[in-house]
């Protein structure tokens, strides 16, 4: 078969494999999203809420009708589904009615928490948009699913064409496309949450990135660079910042390293540099022009568990000394259970094997860290906020392979082929 259609097949079995689970993914703040996307469709407040909370509910309600009927001492009690599904149900709507009461209609979110909680929310827009066609069409659950299936293979199918841009093998770049999905990318990327996106649009960066570094369309490279960080910003202006950041940073280090060694710069490193440069700075001015919630307004929400206690006095000792508290204990998990941490040494010698283009690879796996270390929780969902991370693997194991597959599958010309006796 062709590799398109390779692409095509791997993507069809990810979304058949999916239908395993097609409730119960979301997390507490997916009801934000849905309820902004619905609002978009021209739900009111309480047309929304309904639909955001019945789908939530029943979510709710499935896992717990799968946990029992597992559960070594209550797998033969009652189904508890209807009973979750009704204490769901009054627990979301009696707060929904408390905003609404205390004056909590504008803006596009259902007041699920405080105003101050979902201002966060409201300056997200971008997956809301991209939810709105999937919802509309084919309602909250099936919707939702839906879009995280074509969001995840979408971000598949950028790591086999960043790969392809790089000239890896067929294989391999097939093979980065799998990772993707097997890895935590696949699973982060299918919770209707903003990662998906955040993941699909960092490696359309990365893609361009490797345009540029190519020589062969750095035109189209850098657009594509400029519209990812310009897409990040509508879905989490931080992480434009953050990958913003990153990518000048990378830029200026294979500028730095080129110049050392008396090669020239070339056009396309400076190029994704500047970019980068202003990606950043002007996500930190268009986000004050717009009044979107500050740095320390982030800190804040983080001590004081969403804004449900007092703020902090000084909430930048303590946001310094958790940090140091959560990296050590995030360090001493990850010994215990190395895999991420081999991943990310895996991906950090492939990358090895382009200079350039692995400097950039890197810097875009730096913004899960930066991401992470903006909300040093230990108890976030499935450590989604590092996902980013997994992209090193993802595109670093692939090149890391390389030479290996070379000498498999294009042997020397004129020398046979080794057989095994």
């Amino acid at each position: 078969m062709r590799p398109r259609t390779w692409v095509l097949v791997l993507a069809a079995v990810f979304a058949v494999l999916q239908l395993a689970n097609v409730s119960g993914r979301d997390t507490p703040d997916s009801k934000n999203y849905l309820s902004y996307a619905l609002s978009l469709g021209g739900a009111g407040k309480r047309e929304a809420a309904a639909v955001t909370i019945d789908h939530y509910c029943a979510g709710r309600a499935a896992i717990a009708h799968r946990d029992q009927n597992v559960d070594v001492v209550r797998f033969h009690a009652p189904d508890p589904a209807p009973r979750v599904l009704r204490e769901c149900r009054e627990q979301e709507w009696r707060a929904v009615e408390a905003g609404l009461a205390a004056g909590q209609t504008a803006g596009h979110t259902v007041p699920f928490m405080s105003e101050r909680f979902m201002r966060i929310f409201e300056v997200r827009p971008g997956y809301p948009l991209f939810l709105l066609p999937f919802v509309s069409l084919f309602g909250a659950t099936w919707g939702l699913w839906a879009a995280g299936v074509v969001i995840t293979c979408a971000g598949g199918v950028l790591a086999f064409l960043v790969l392809r841009t790089l000239s890896v093998p067929v294989p391999l770049a097939l093979t980065g496309q799998v990772l993707f999905h097997v890895l935590p990318c696949g699973t982060t990327a299918m919770r209707p949450m903003t990662e998906g996106l955040l993941l699909a649009l960092t490696l359309a960066a990365l893609w361009g990135c490797a345009l540029v570094l190519r020589g062969r369309a750095t035109r189209a490279g850098t657009v594509l660079v400029c519209a990812s960080l310009a897409a990040l910003f509508t879905v989490k202006h931080s992480q434009a910042l953050f990958l913003g950041l990153c990518l000048a940073a990378a830029g200026a280090a294979v500028a730095v390293r080129r110049r050392r060694k008396g090669l020239p710069a070339g056009r396309g490193v400076p190029a994704l540099a500047a970019v980068g440069c202003a990606g950043m700075l002007g996500t930190v001015v268009l986000a004050r022009l717009l009044h979107y919630p500050s740095v320390s307004e982030s800190v804040q929400d983080l001590l004081t568990d969403h804004f449900a206690h007092p703020d902090r006095e000084r909430p930048w000792a303590e946001f310094f000394q958790l940090q140091g508290n959560f990296w050590m204990e995030w360090l001493r998990r990850q010994l215990w259970e190395p895999l991420f941490v081999a991943a990310l040494a895996a991906g950090v010698l492939g990358a090895r094997r382009r200079p350039a283009f692995g400097a950039f690879l890197v810097a875009a796996a730096c913004t899960g860290i930066l991401n992470q270390a903006g909300h040093p929780d230990i108890a976030i969902w499935g450590d989604r906020l590092i996902t980013l991370a997994w992209l090193l693997p993802v595109l670093g194991v692939p090149l890391l392979l390389e030479p290996a597959v070379r000498r498999l599958v294009v042997p020397a010309q004129g020398a046979p082929l080794e057989t095994v006796h």
